[in-house]
């Protein structure tokens, strides 16, 4: 018997690649068209960004990084977009909201992201 996922969704492979989800498969394609048609460049899966560096707490114990995975990012005119594709359930859970307000605090205040914009797909 399969495990049930968290929220219910179908990861997929499609030409050798894995996805989270359909709607993560048909968005990718409708970026890689946008891709093809000169629209968009520079078309990533999967980036992460650190949000906090790991470091060692008083007791010697190692704490882990926090990271913010982006389903895509890519350049658009002048600005590169982080974009990540949410159904309303996952656009609630409170770990994702956490991470996305670090992430926009990041490209706000590192001048490395300054042309850096956040897009959020809701489907």
């Amino acid at each position: 018997m399969r495990k049930r996922l968290k929220y219910r969704n179908i990861p997929i492979i499609a030409n050798g690649i894995k996805f989270d989800s359909k709607a993560e498969h048909k968005r990718f394609t409708e970026l890689e068209l946008l891709q093809k048609e000169g629209k968009i460049f520079n078309l990533e899966m999967q980036k992460d960004f650190e949000l906090q560096p790991s470091f060692q707490d008083n007791q010697g114990e190692k704490r882990r990084s926090i990271k913010y995975i982006a389903d895509f990012v890519y350049k658009e005119n002048e600005a590169i977009i982080v974009e990540d594709l949410k159904s309303k359930i996952t656009a609630e859970d409170s770990t994702y909201i956490i991470k996305k307000k670090m992430l926009l605090w990041l490209f706000k205040r590192e001048e490395e992201y300054v042309n850096y914009q956040f897009k959020e797909v809701i489907k």
